[in-house]
């Protein structure tokens, strides 16, 4: 895969801020009206986006850390990822404004990195 003019997009969200509590803290009823509401809008995203989009990602599940310590579990705010490609980094930030993961779900942004080449070596 090429990695030119190709951006990691993370969607992060934390589980104890404000919105994240009004949203699960809602009805059972009204919260799955939000959830379809979701996946409306990202589904409309990735019909306006369907040529950019490299890998359509997904959420991501519980975290382990593994370092010279060992594996442990821990937590964090990363929620899903896309891989997008785009003419340029501001050119591909735009895509994300207005997204359905913080206007709609309760996540707090969505951060997007440059995918480098491997150095030759």
């Amino acid at each position: 895969m090429t990695t030119t003019n190709t951006y990691l997009a993370i969607f992060l969200g934390s589980k104890d801020s404000a919105r994240a509590q009004a949203f699960f803290g809602l009805p059972e009823a009204e919260r799955r009206k939000k959830e379809q509401e979701g996946m409306a809008g990202w589904k409309a995203w990735m019909d306006k986006y369907q040529s950019a989009v490299l890998e359509i990602g997904g959420p991501l599940g519980k975290t382990k850390k593994i370092s010279a310590e060992g594996i442990s579990d821990i937590s964090n705010e990363l929620g899903a990822f896309t891989l997008v490609r785009a003419d340029s980094h501001d050119a591909a930030a735009k895509m994300f404004i207005d997204h359905p993961h913080f206007t709609i779900f309760p996540g707090d942004r969505v951060e997007l990195m440059p995918v480098m080449p491997i150095p030759a070596g």
